[in-house]
């Protein structure tokens, strides 16, 4: 088994080095690929001198950078990490005994950079195994055979592309959760209240479920919050 971890970026400076050394300390022989969206604050450079593999993409948006990675990896696993966020350091030993108890795909529980209650109150409720507890946030893994079963990410996705990755996976997958926890920044909850994030999140989903369009989504979360403009 060889994991090939993909980082979709744009403006990261202020996380890229610090995720991509805690990852090749947990994996030394990772493949990490770094996957740009036109940034301009030196996170292409950061990035690589800490050993990662920069590509730009074409395409700017997650779903177009991570399918960017993925067409120059090598893994026969690919494993989707945000610039800001930790995954556990056993990360690899976990997507190793879940492939060998027959998993395909999976992701992991959620612990926040912050000492807030509520916030460990929201990480508590992800050992759930359910759809709206998940997200891209928390790392996903996923066996090359089984992401190319389901045609990868659709770029056409502006907000929601790892919620729908999830879905299509998931019905003709087998999911594996673990018990293990990535460390999730708390930026988003710095600049909005607990509630407005949960209101937000909870409307998007229910407009996604709905049918809504990609714009109507997108507007309606940066209605909602005050968020970062890298954010997808």
């Amino acid at each position: 088994m060889h994991i090939s971890i993909i980082i979709p970026v744009y403006n990261e400076a202020e996380h890229i080095a610090e995720t991509v050394k805690h990852l090749k300390a947990a994996y030394p022989d990772a493949e990490v690929l770094v996957v740009d969206g036109g940034s301009n604050d030196g996170t292409c450079a950061l990035a690589a001198a800490e050993g990662a593999t920069v590509h730009v993409s074409p395409v700017k948006g997650r779903a177009g950078q991570m399918n960017h990675g993925v067409k120059h990896s090598n893994g026969d696993v690919l494993y989707f990490v945000h610039a800001d966020t930790r995954p556990p350091r056993t990360f690899p030993k976990v997507i190793a005994e879940a492939i060998k108890a027959d998993y395909d795909h999976g992701s992991f529980r959620t612990r926040f950079a912050s000492g807030s209650l509520i916030l460990k109150v929201n990480a508590w409720c992800t050992r759930f195994d359910k759809p709206f507890f998940r997200g891209g946030d928390q790392s996903i893994w996923v066996t090359r055979e089984l992401f190319e079963r389901c045609g990868g990410y659709k770029e056409e996705m502006l907000i929601m592309e790892e919620y729908d990755l999830l879905d299509r996976m998931r019905e003709i997958g087998n999911f594996h959760l673990s018990s293990e926890s990535t460390m999730i920044s708390s930026r988003k909850y710095a600049d909005n209240s607990w509630l407005r994030v949960q209101l937000a999140n909870l409307k998007v989903v229910r407009m996604y479920r709905r049918g809504a369009s990609q714009e109507a989504m997108l507007r309606t979360y940066g209605e909602m919050l005050d968020y970062r403009r890298n954010a997808f």
